[in-house]
């Protein structure tokens, strides 16, 4: 009898697993107004239909981000959306730009897509993954990380 696909989970990572599986109303991932600051290189502000408000900061969003690659790594590291990957001690760390959007997609009506000043391209943030990472005190209480 073969074990390969079971993997055990901490306590947390299950917690964190189960926010992506709850599904929420419509009016709570439709965006009333979205707003993008590209300019100023500061993130993304979103007013929810229910009347929730989100904001991220891009490179918060860019450590976030939601396609397979990415995804895969922070799950095989246990790091959650958003936290950064570690980054190798070394005498002379080499220094790294900030996140920022080169350019902004919007897809159809239900998501965004960033390309990233480091060519990374690929994620698509669907506004329901958007309003499931909210990062305001209502919905990540003080000193817990999504």
């Amino acid at each position: 009898m073969s074990h390969e696909g079971i993997r055990i989970v901490s306590e947390e990572e299950a917690k964190r697993s189960a926010v992506f599986e709850v599904k929420l109303p419509p009016e709570a991932v439709t965006p009333q107004k979205v707003r993008v600051h590209k300019t100023e290189g500061t993130g993304v502000e979103i007013d929810w239909r229910d009347g929730h408000a989100s904001s991220w900061t891009f490179t918060w969003l860019r450590n976030a981000c939601p396609c397979a690659t990415c995804h895969e790594e922070r799950e095989k590291s246990g790091r959650p959306p958003g936290i950064p990957k570690p980054q190798p001690t070394t005498l002379l760390p080499m220094y790294e730009a900030p996140a920022r959007p080169v350019e902004i997609t919007p897809i159809g009506k239900y998501a965004l897509r960033f390309k990233w000043n480091d060519g990374h391209e690929s994620g698509i943030y669907s506004w329901e993954y958007l309003r499931k990472v909210c990062q305001c005190p209502q919905c990540v209480p003080v000193g817990v990380t999504k």
